[in-house]
C-alpha cells in the first residue's frame, strides 16, 4: 500500500528513504513533473477522483509519468518508466464533479510491475530514486540563477496569491538542484528533452544543458 504520513519511510520533508513503495497510483500526463515543482490539475474522471480522495485520506502521494502513447483521458495510456511523486497541497471544488488540486513534486521513481484496474487507473510497484546531491550554484552558472530570479519575479507580480503561483516557496536561488529544476519547468524545452533532464541525477549536468539551450537561442 502507499506510504502514509505516519510511515517511517516518509521523512518530514516529504521524501522517502531509499527503497520501494508498493501499489502506488499513477497519473500519466502530457507533462513532466520535477521535484519541488508545482502541478495544478483539474480532475473530473471518476478513477482520478477516487485516487485523489484516497491520497488525501491517507496523506500519501501519487505518481506522475509522462505519456508516451495515448491520452490523459479514456483508456490507460503508456508512459515513461521514470516519474515523480506528487503530494497534494491544496484542493477546491467550486463546481460539482470538477475537482481542482494543486500538487508539489516529491521524489523521483522508476515504475515497475504496472497493473491496470478495471476503472483504468494505473498502479505500480515503484523504486525510489535518491534525491540529487545539492551544491551551491557555481559562478559560471550565476547568470542562470539571475534569469530565474527575473522569471519568478514576473510570476509574483502577475499573481499576488502565493497559493496560485506556479512556483512554491521557499525560493532557493543558491541551490543548483532548485535552480536547474525550475528552469527546466519554465523554459520552452520540448517535453521529451524535459523528461531526459528530469532523469539526470547530476544538477550540474542539468545546468550545463540548460545553459547550452539558452546560449543556442542567444538568450544569455
Amino acid at each position: 500500500m502507499p506510504a502514509s504520513a505516519d510511515d517511517p519511510a516518509l521523512s518530514r520533508t516529504g521524501e522517502h528513504s531509499a527503497g520501494w513503495l508498493e501499489d502506488v497510483p499513477l497519473f500519466p500526463l502530457g507533462t513532466v513533473l520535477f521535484p519541488g515543482g508545482v502541478l495544478p490539475l483539474r480532475i473530473f474522471e471518476a478513477r482520478y477522483m477516487d485516487m485523489v480522495r484516497a491520497c488525501m485520506q491517507s496523506g500519501s502521494p501519487f505518481g506522475v509519468c509522462m505519456i508516451t502513447r495515448g491520452s490523459e483521458v479514456g483508456a490507460a495510456a503508456d508512459h515513461e518508466a521514470l516519474g515523480c511523486l506528487a503530494n497534494i497541497i491544496d484542493w477546491d471544488m467550486e463546481q460539482l464533479g470538477l475537482l481542482q488540486i494543486r500538487a508539489r513534486g516529491g521524489q523521483r521513481f522508476e515504475a515497475l510491475e504496472r497493473r491496470i484496474q478495471r476503472d483504468g487507473l494505473v498502479r505500480a510497484r515503484i523504486r525510489l530514486i535518491a534525491p540529487d546531491t545539492d551544491t551551491e550554484v557555481p559562478a559560471p552558472f550565476a547568470v542562470l540563477a539571475q534569469l530565474l530570479r527575473r522569471i519568478v519575479g514576473d510570476l509574483v507580480e502577475r499573481e499576488a496569491n502565493p497559493l496560485n503561483r506556479m512556483v512554491a516557496e521557499p525560493y532557493a536561488y543558491e541551490s543548483a538542484v532548485w535552480v536547474s529544476n525550475r528552469l527546466c519547468e519554465f523554459l520552452p524545452i520540448p517535453m521529451k528533452a524535459r523528461q531526459k533532464l528530469m532523469e539526470l541525477s547530476d544538477p550540474m549536468a542539468r545546468l550545463s544543458l540548460v545553459r547550452q539551450f539558452l546560449e543556442q537561442r542567444q538568450v544569455i
